[in-house]
């Protein structure tokens, strides 16, 4: 796994969080409604976090280092400051179109989560009504959760002190419509969803989050499914002819192969509880590409009409996130190959933020034979 950030690049423009046009990543033209992310437990007690990012037009991510104490401002109603905090840990992860706040990442005690999209059923409240010191921007939610806590048990404890306001992309003209998905370094994880004004906040049982609808009524339809197992199934004896399975995988009969959310949720779900777990490390961060790859969305496989001009959705990039080790790897459409960064070898004390530009690197040369 290779080092993705050798030289960073210092950017003395980000000086503060209100980068809107994050959150171009979720407009409603390129709707980056096929993202996939889940938990993969570990033997040791921890877990590995991955997730995909899908989108149509072209985001431009970097990698970003966030050091402690950076002060981050968010945005409030009406163009006025929101809240502000200075960040009491230091986090790295991705952002898109080179602004300074994170659409997915993972702080220097294991907590890590990510943005994903949320339409038809997000709902923020009225920023006019509402303090605006704990009043947030859905694009900066994740960056104020990073910066400021251990646990999923600290997030619980303070998400009710902020309040995520219906505030209007001046690029998008509409709020784009986001939840929340969380993990700690003990294996716990959280989903947050803003809903009719207010913040619904579930305990994950099992890691797995997509997209719309709602969280609950996801959990629900896992109940469709509650015969499958990597146990293939039992043969069966009719009118004296026995029956057996053809090929391998009958367990998993049934499972979802579509790309809608409610499939790509079980069929998540379906892999992280099935595959036979690794202890923290390269072999559990390999053992979770190989499931975060069946969620890959090459470029045609989504297309909104049969002439429509709309760009191809397709997985811009990809992570997986180390909770217990506290190191983060990244991989994009154009390379394919894991690229690591591990928090714990930058100054965290720093004074700016750091940033790495990811560009696809050469083409492998050709294997070579020995004569």
């Amino acid at each position: 796994m290779n080092s993705c950030l050798p030289n960073f690049l210092k950017n003395k423009f980000f000086k503060s969080a209100t980068a809107l046009t994050v959150i171009a990543a979720v407009s409603a033209p390129y709707a980056a409604a096929a993202c996939t992310s889940f938990l993969l437990p570990t033997t040791d007690g921890s877990g590995v976090y991955a997730r995909t990012m899908e989108f149509g037009m072209e985001l431009k991510s970097n990698a970003l280092v966030i050091p402690r104490g950076f002060e981050l401002r968010t945005t409030g109603a009406d163009g006025k400051p929101g809240k502000s905090w200075k960040g009491k840990y230091g986090a790295i992860g991705m952002n898109a179109l080179g602004e300074a706040t994170l659409v997915d990442g993972m702080n220097e005690k294991g907590l890590a989560g990510g943005i994903l999209y949320f339409p038809e059923f997000a709902g923020y409240a009225d920023g006019t009504k509402t303090d605006p010191e704990k009043s947030l921007a859905p694009w900066d939610v994740l960056s104020w959760i990073l910066t400021n806590f251990a646990t999923i048990e600290e997030v619980k404890a303070a998400i009710g002190d902020i309040s995520v306001i219906n505030l209007v992309h001046p690029e998008m003209g509409i709020a784009p419509p986001v939840h929340y998905t969380i993990h700690d370094a003990s294996g716990k994880s959280l989903v947050i969803e803003p809903v009719d004004g207010k913040l619904k906040i579930y305990d994950n049982p099992v890691g797995v989050m997509t997209n719309s609808p709602s969280f609950d009524w996801h959990l629900t339809n896992l109940r469709n499914y509650l015969k499958m197992s990597a146990i293939n199934a039992a043969p069966i004896t009719i009118g004296g002819e026995k029956f057996t399975q053809l090929g391998q995988g009958s367990g998993l009969m049934g499972v979802p192969g579509d790309s809608t959310p409610p499939s790509r949720f079980v069929r998540a779900t379906a892999y992280v509880q099935t595959v036979a777990k690794e202890a923290s490390g390269t072999d559990s961060v390999r053992l979770t590409e190989h499931i975060l790859n069946n969620f890959d969305m090459p470029k045609g496989w989504i297309q909104t009409g049969k002439d429509s001009p709309m760009p191809l959705e397709y997985t811009q990039w990809s992570t997986i996130a180390d909770l217990k080790n506290q190191k983060y790897y990244v991989k994009m459409y154009d390379d394919q190959v894991l690229r690591e960064i591990d928090i714990k070898k930058f100054d965290l004390n720093a004074k700016e933020l750091k940033k790495a530009v990811l560009t696809p690197k050469l083409e492998a040369p050709a294997v070579e034979f020995a004569k």
